[in-house]
């Protein structure tokens, strides 16, 4: 079902494209076809498709992290192996942010986009950014209700998390109850997210269309910038960095790593969910690379969770891409607070198809940049949003196999690939007989 709906989005995003092509080619401005067309059905469903989105981000933000926070049982039991996870993911979500920015800001895309008569909003929204020390003043909320219909993200996070807490030091009877309700709640947002997200193909669909129809080639190239910055940073995680800092640990050729996570990625591009590629992780971790089941178990959930890399690298570079389009310039201390922003919303991501184009739009509304821009961020999410999965995914495998060592030493099935046949026939006799 996954697959099928990956090929409809695609199907969509490229069929929408061809029609605004078409419509630009050959109507008029203020002919029939622009009027009603482009600017009534396309604009009108394009917008409550991302209405219905926007709809889910506070109690999914809200159930998830609760939840999460009522499935660390673990922690308390597993100790030093708690701290070490935290540690890894957190490093590794703030590593992506870092590096995402240096990328974007060499590269720059967006630059000369001509997107229209927003700048004199954004300019006035990004002059009330709001800086980092107040962020953290503001993070405990004085009325929770009050966050909630504000959409105050900080202060829902905070509210999330304290209520975790507080469900964990009760009775183990009512803690049992209490998370039970919570994990319930947890499946009930993700079949929720599945359904609107079943609705992608046409949403995707009337978005592009308009947003083709409307772009002009400068601003086209300028996407096209935006897209490939994403992808490229992505793929230097995925390819460069994750392999050569597995391969110091294990010991061994980067190949290896690339190699054994291969399934995980072609699961994580068909599914573009990293809940989804939770039991594929678990098994790569355990066969492939023979991490111990007590960390795999424990990581892996967790990291489904919190290790978001992608996630932080796609709402990075989408961000100071609309504040290069729409002309924006944004201050050190602006770039710390969407740094110390992005991060929360990456551990707020939840692994569920789509979630990185929500909290890019809590992003963008948080940092007083443009929401319309999210026409194109979504038009543009089912080719973003694979590589932000896969980096999720296989950052998931990283984290499981740094966690591993002093656990047990990693070891790596499959790294004969690499070593030719002699390696191949030595590890084969060793199970048994050679070829």
């Amino acid at each position: 079902m996954h697959k099928n709906l990956a090929t409809q989005i695609l199907l969509a995003l490229t069929v929408g494209v061809l029609t605004g092509i078409i419509i630009q080619l050959f109507s008029s401005d203020s002919g029939i076809i622009r009027v009603y067309l482009v600017n009534g059905l396309f604009h009108a469903v394009g917008v409550m498709f991302v209405a219905m989105i926007k709809m889910l981000v506070i109690p999914l933000i809200f159930v998830s992290i609760v939840h999460a926070v009522c499935s660390l049982n673990d922690v308390t039991q597993v100790g030093r192996l708690g701290l070490k996870t935290f540690v890894i993911y957190l490093v590794n979500t703030l590593l992506a942010i870092v590096s995402s920015m240096a990328i974007t800001f060499l590269v720059a895309p967006g630059s000369g986009a001509n997107l229209g008569h927003a700048d004199p909003l954004v300019h006035s929204s990004s002059g009330e950014l709001p800086s980092l020390l107040n962020m953290l003043i503001n993070v405990v909320p004085a009325n929770p209700f009050q966050a909630v219909v504000e959409g105050n993200i900080l202060q829902i996070l905070f509210m999330a998390i304290i209520i975790g807490v507080a469900i964990k030091k009760l009775e183990n009877h009512e803690t049992h109850s209490v998370s039970n309700a919570f994990s319930l709640a947890n499946s009930v947002m993700m079949k929720l997210i599945g359904m609107v997200m079943s609705l992608a193909p046409y949403g995707v669909y009337f978005l592009t269309a308009k947003l083709a129809a409307t772009l002009n080639g400068s601003s086209i190239i300028s996407v096209l910038s935006y897209v490939l910055t994403c992808l490229a940073t992505m793929c230097l995680w995925l390819f460069v960095f994750y392999p050569v800092l597995i391969g110091l640990v294990i010991k061994r050729s980067p190949m290896v790593f690339i190699r054994n996570t291969r399934e995980q990625v072609m699961f994580a591009l068909s599914t573009a969910s990293s809940n989804a590629s939770i039991p594929i992780t678990y098994q790569t971790l355990i066969e492939k690379f023979k991490v111990p089941e007590h960390v795999a178990g424990f990581t892996v959930p967790l990291g489904a969770t919190i290790n978001m890399s992608g996630s932080a690298i796609y709402m990075t570079v989408a961000a100071l891409f609309v504040a290069n389009a729409w002309h924006v310039n944004l201050s050190v201390l602006e770039m710390c607070t969407m740094g110390f922003t992005t991060f929360l919303l990456a551990v707020a991501t939840g692994g569920i198809p789509g979630g990185a184009a929500v909290s890019t739009g809590v992003l963008l509304h948080t940092m007083g940049l443009p929401v319309e821009a999210m026409a194109i961020i979504l038009a543009t999410d089912r080719i973003t949003d694979a590589g932000c999965t896969v980096t999720n995914v296989v950052g998931n495998t990283v984290a499981g196999i740094l966690c591993s060592v002093g656990e047990k030493a990693p070891e790596v099935a499959g790294d004969v690939a690499l070593h030719g046949e002699a390696d191949m026939c030595c590890m084969i006799a060793t199970s048994d007989q050679s070829d």
